[in-house]
């Protein structure tokens, strides 16, 4: 049996190798870059490395769709490795590590921002980029990438409340930051397990700046993530489709794009982003310093950046695109979405997320770590134990007067 196992793991080995020295396949949709740009590396043996966020990429899971990573592998013949992160943090802490070696990430604004003062990135030659020109100029040039040196913009969206409607009162209002802190729906709440999203929901809920650098500011949304803990029923990221998609909660903050696809699960679910404001996030697609692959990378990045690959991802992810070649082939209704593209007012009372000097970062990420080893302060836990310790009181002193008596005889 094992040598059966040897074998088959040998001729698997052998087919994929002989796969990636087949000619590339010609692509059967419409490319913005001529096909023989994607020739370059065919047979060449490459694979390359990905690295990207949950449920946010186009794949045929046996409904038809379009398959981001197995269409450019058919197209170019470089192998792609896909795997997933949770949260900008847990990127960061594994690229710190060293103990993997990517290709390609695609992080947040200010973790590119971050990532940029470490020395951590790339730079990029957009001249192996031709499909950066379809990117609209709203989006590039921005302040976590100035002249886009090291980052193409992915997506973009902004963070609210996902909510049951059958499980959230129609008189409380859902359209305040406030809803997450009441008490009435205790175990009902689901909370970001990532300090930077968390904290900026407190800083909003108490009209500060999410990149304010005055540490009593940060105490402050400190003690309103401590009180709220024991209302929460888990801290999540990916989790959350499963739990708000099968009813199990009733109120959760997430991004926008995520909500889109929770509530086509799910038509219980509702959207809206606090009148009090909230973040307004940029993805972007980056080489992490000392990628084997540099240029087929970028070779992957432009793929990326053709329309119909871009609007591809759009239609699965829900989020809002900077490719203005995508939004050229997205349906009306899509464009007409305030969830996926919200409203002036709503983009004018958003704040962007930039890079924390690293005394600030080092700072919050203590008050979390506090925060998350915290033991739930629930107010019965004080009245429960007392009447534990009553209760073991008086089962003592009868035992002992029980010995005491027995003694006597």
């Amino acid at each position: 049996m094992k040598l059966f196992k040897r074998s088959f793991c040998l001729l698997a080995a052998l087919l994929t190798a002989a796969l990636l020295l087949l000619p590339a396949a010609a692509a059967d949709y419409a490319l913005d870059t001529d096909e023989a740009y994607y020739r370059k590396y065919s047979g060449k043996g490459i694979t390359l490395n990905v690295y990207n966020w949950g449920e946010y990429i186009s794949v045929d899971d046996g409904d038809g769709q379009f398959d981001v990573n197995r269409e450019f592998e058919a197209l170019t013949g470089i192998k792609v490795n896909y795997t997933t992160f949770a949260s900008n943090e847990e990127l960061y802490a594994k690229l710190k590590s060293g103990g993997s070696s990517y290709d390609i990430i695609i992080p947040s604004d200010y973790m590119i921002s971050r990532m940029i003062n470490e020395g951590m990135l790339e730079p990029l030659n957009l001249d192996n980029i031709p499909n950066f020109s379809l990117i609209d100029p709203d989006y590039t040039d921005m302040e976590y990438d100035p002249g886009n040196h090291y980052s193409v913009p992915y997506t973009w969206g902004t963070v609210g409340i996902i909510y049951n409607t059958t499980l959230v009162d129609e008189e409380d209002d859902v359209a305040s930051w406030d809803i997450l802190w009441n008490e009435k729906y205790a175990n009902n709440i689901l909370m970001f397990s990532n300090s930077r999203d968390a904290f900026a929901i407190a800083l909003a809920k108490l009209g500060y700046s999410f990149n304010t650098t005055d540490l009593e500011k940060w105490d402050e949304a400190a003690e309103l993530l401590r009180r709220q803990k024991p209302l929460v029923q888990a801290y999540v990221m990916d989790e959350i489709f499963d739990k708000m998609g099968g009813g199990e909660a009733a109120l959760a903050p997430y991004y926008a794009g995520d909500a889109l696809t929770m509530i086509e699960d799910n038509p219980d679910l509702a959207f809206v982003v606090p009148r009090e404001g909230t973040n307004l996030f940029f993805d972007a697609v980056c080489i992490p310093k000392g990628a084997k692959n540099h240029d087929a990378a970028e070779m992957y990045i432009n793929f990326l950046c053709e329309s119909v690959v871009a609007a591809a991802n759009i239609e699965t992810i829900g989020y809002s695109s900077p490719h203005s070649g995508a939004k050229a082939l997205l349906d009306e209704e899509v464009l007409e979405s305030p969830i996926s593209y919200p409203p002036q007012e709503v983009i004018a009372k958003s704040q962007v997320f930039t890079s924390l000097p690293d005394s600030v970062t080092s700072y919050v990420d203590s008050l979390w770590s506090n925060i998350m080893g915290a033991t739930n302060d629930s107010p019965w836990i004080t009245p429960v134990l007392m009447v534990v310790a009553l209760g073991l009181s008086v089962l003592i002193n009868v035992t002992r007067t029980a010995r005491k008596n027995k003694s006597k005889y």
